[in-house]
This record gives C-alpha cells, structure tokens and sequence, in this order.
C-alpha cells in the first residue's frame, strides 16, 4: 500500500498494571512507501482525496473500510492462519479474504513488501454461520430471521417451526468509497500472536469473502457494531472489549522517514497504574458519544464551536446533534486523514484563519492545485516560518476543548519548484449540506488526533481526549 501502514504486535502488560484490569498493549509502526507515492504533493493529494471519498461514503453506504491514504494493520488468527487486517474505527464487522479470492482494480493499492499476508486464507475448520443466528441478522441490517431463512432457501415448513439449523447465513455485500466486497459469516478460533498470556476466542464471527473491488485487504471493524472487534471481545472479556484507546505518533509525510511506535491499548488502566508511568496523572477531555440510528456503529460526537486564536467560531447545529433519523453529528474516525467540516462553516474558519495570518503571505496556488489543500502559503526565505500562525482548538458538546498543537492543522513542507517552505492549513471542505444524502456533518481525521491518547469507553459512551507525548507513552509502557 502507498500509504501508512501499521503493524501491530500484541505484548500483555503483567507485572506493570493492576490485577483488577486486563490490558493489552499493541505498538502501531507508521511507515510510508515510496514506490507509488514518492513525493509529498502525491502523498498529500492522495489522503485528500481519499479523505474526501471516504466522507462522502459516510453519508451514503452501509459499511466503511478504509480507503488508502491513512491504512493502519493489525495482525491476529483466525483457526490456524495468520492475516493482517485494516483496523478501522468506522466499520462494524470483520472481514478477510478467503480461497480462492479475486480482487477486482486492486493493481497498486498496497506494497506487498508492507503487509505480511501468505495469501487467502483457507476455511479448513471453520464452521458457517446459520441463518437463525443473531450475528446473521446483525450483518443484515437487522432483518428479521424468517426473511433470513427464507433468502437462503429454507423450505416454508421449516421456517414455521422455527427449525432451520442447516441452513446457512446468505451472503452479504458491503459498499464503501471506491470499493466494496460480498462475504459470508463463519465462526472459528481466533486469538492474536505474540499475546501473553495468549488471547484466545474459541467462537469468532467474521466474514469470508471471495470476491472485492479495489480492496485486497480484510477489515478488522472497531467500530460500535455487535459483530466488531471490541463487541466480541466484550463477550468473553469486558475489561479489554469495553475500553481501548490509541496514541498516534506525529508524523510527516515523508517516506523516507522512520517512524517511532504508537500504541494502541485495548483495556482500561486503573489510575494508581497510570501513575506509575507518568509523573502527573493526565487528565481526559471527554465528549458523550451521540446515539445514531441511522449508522448505530460511528463514534458520533456534537462540535459546538471551533476557536482561532482568541475568536470562537459557532458551529452548525447539525455539527452538534444527530436528529432523529441519523443525520448530523462529527464522526472521530482512525480511518480518514483529515478532518471535514460542513462548507460554510470550513469558510468561515479559512476566513478567521487568514484574518489572523496577516495578509503579507503570498498564497501558494501552485500547491493546492497538487495537494488538494487549501490554502496554502509561501512561507518567509529566512529560518522563522509564518512565525504568526493563529492558534487553533476544537470545543465538543460536554464542556469537551481539544487544543491544537500547531502541526495538527498546519503543515510545513520544503517546496521543490518555488525552492522555499509551503504551509497548508490541513482542514478540508466536506462540501454543501444541500448536496448530500444526509448522514455526519462532520469528520475528525486522524491527523488531527496526532499526539492525543483517544479513548473510546463503550460503558460510559464517550470519546476522550488526553495529550500525550505518543512515542514516549510506548517508551514506558513497554
């Protein structure tokens, strides 16, 4: 994949953490590659686009794996084969490639030499899924059981009576922004390598596919879905399914450039343990996730408001609600590079945000044309850049305010043309409201999670935020 990607290696935390709590601890490994994206502009002009597509399906499909551009994967087992998988916190199932696999517009979208998968995986002791089954009717948008039997062909007596055993589950088919596949649900052991001691699932629900469009990588949804990672392993361990949350190193968009670890911890810390590595206990900005009937499985959250400087900008109202059909509502998304915002709201922070700048930069028009972002500057011949960039800070529903480190919102490139730095404010426009399908106003992207520890408490259903130094948090916890 030209694109980040994350490696994830389980190592069980025993003797550092309280006895009450499981915790696991997963180091995530950012890299680029440089065989197709080899340049910043590219690199910066694909996640664009990417985050674009990846938003407008938010509005439109049922399911979102990841589009490229931000990829982050994880590997576990599934009976006796280990795969690596996308982890994504907007999607609510699991899925995998299975024999024989056919992947159709698949050319260039990962670097084989990135991701370790020995190929398809091979159902050898997997067992189907039945069409009476809870899981069945989850991965089918809560149909009913009986219309699910009748689908796979039980005959009617059977379905009176309740007694459909054999048949199984009928194949599913998800969409998402430039791909989409049809799978089937098998249950098998699962567990995930390298854990201590091992974590193991004797019945694991997932979905088999056979044929895709543009994804040859399996998903592993985080996402609020009863079939998701954390959902199956609330099952079986409440402490580990219920609460987890991630620390993404900063980084550039560099592929040359080695990049330090960024954990991601499944399970809840207990505070006296938290002490132990750090000197003062950090202190969470939490958010109420907001219930969603149309997309139950997003981490919708409500923007009030967005600060430049010392001015605060007024969200929409749709920023800060879901309605009672589903629209509305910011999603926190590990799988989309930059955060989108609704387009009169984006201008008017673009219009404080140069307000605050001054107007002796000179706009980089080049730039945007080969990044798709906007806007960019020219920055000053000496060593101080845009030494006057306005501070920048989200405030959520909950008395919640995220303050942004500066490279967040605003990064610095050398220019290879103009020969000089280029700054571009890394906030992109969602598009008009009145053009849409419905569904999120809003996204926040991943890079602007850079720094901050994101916790998901599924218990308390609520986001929050703690800043962090990430690659120093995996330093002392590991």
């Amino acid at each position: 994949m030209a694109s980040p990607l994350v490696l994830l290696v389980l190592i069980f935390l025993s003797s550092q953490i309280s006895s009450a709590n499981s915790v696991l601890l997963l180091p995530l490994t950012h890299s680029l590659s440089a065989t197709k994206f080899n340049t910043t502009h590219l690199l910066l002009k694909s996640s664009a686009d990417s985050s674009a597509t990846r938003f407008r399906s938010h509005r439109r499909q049922v399911s979102l794996p990841l589009s490229p551009g931000s990829d982050y994967t994880l590997s576990l087992s599934v009976g006796s084969q280990t795969i690596s998988l996308y982890m994504d916190t907007g999607s609510d199932v699991v899925w995998l490639p299975c024999h024989p696999f056919e992947c159709i517009l698949c050319d260039g979208k990962y670097s084989r030499s990135s991701i370790t998968n020995p190929g398809p995986l091979n159902l050898t002791s997997a067992n189907p899924v039945g069409c009476k089954s809870d899981a069945c009717s989850a991965v089918h948008s809560s149909l009913p059981s009986s219309d699910l039997c009748a689908m796979a062909k039980c005959p009617l007596e059977t379905i009176e009576i309740s007694d459909c055993k054999s048949f199984h589950c009928p194949s599913f088919y998800y969409a998402y922004g430039d791909g989409s596949f049809v799978a089937k649900l098998y249950e098998d052991t699962f567990s995930i390598p390298m854990s201590r001691p091992p974590l193991k699932l004797p019945k694991f629900t997932f979905g088999c596919a056979n044929s895709a469009l543009g994804e040859p990588i399996g998903v592993a949804g985080f996402g609020r879905g009863a079939l998701s990672l954390p959902a199956q392993l609330a099952n079986t361990s409440p402490d580990i399914g219920n609460y987890f949350s991630y620390c993404l190193v900063s980084h550039g968009f560099d592929p040359t450039r080695f990049h330090r670890p960024s954990p991601l911890v499944l399970g809840r810390y207990e505070e006296k343990s938290r002490k132990q590595f750090t000197q003062s206990l950090v202190l969470y900005s939490y958010t109420p996730m907001l219930d969603n009937p149309k997309h139950p499985y997003f981490y919708c959250v409500g923007l009030e408001s967005l600060s430049i400087g010392n001015i605060r900008i007024q969200a929409p109202e749709d920023l800060s609600r879901v309605d009672r059909i589903g629209n509305g509502g910011m999603v926190v998304d590990s799988g989309t590079t930059f955060t989108m915002l609704p387009r009169k709201f984006y201008n008017s922070v673009v219009s404080e945000f140069e307000n605050r700048l001054g107007s002796g930069h000179r706009r980089a028009s080049p730039v945007e044309e080969r990044t798709g972002l906007s806007p960019c500057y020219y920055g000053n011949l000496g060593d101080k850049f845009l030494s006057n960039v306005p501070e920048l800070a989200f405030h959520f529903v909950g008395n919640s305010t995220v303050s942004m480190p500066r490279k967040n919102y605003f990064y610095e490139f050398f220019d290879g043309d103009a020969k000089r730095k280029v700054g571009c404010l890394m906030l992109m426009d969602g598009g008009d409201e009145a053009d849409s399908d419905g569904g999120p106003a809003g996204l926040l992207g991943n890079y602007q999670q850079q720094g901050f520890e994101v916790a998901y408490d599924l218990e308390e259903k609520r986001v929050g935020f703690a800043r962090r130094k990430c690659a120093s948090l995996w330093d002392t916890l590991n």
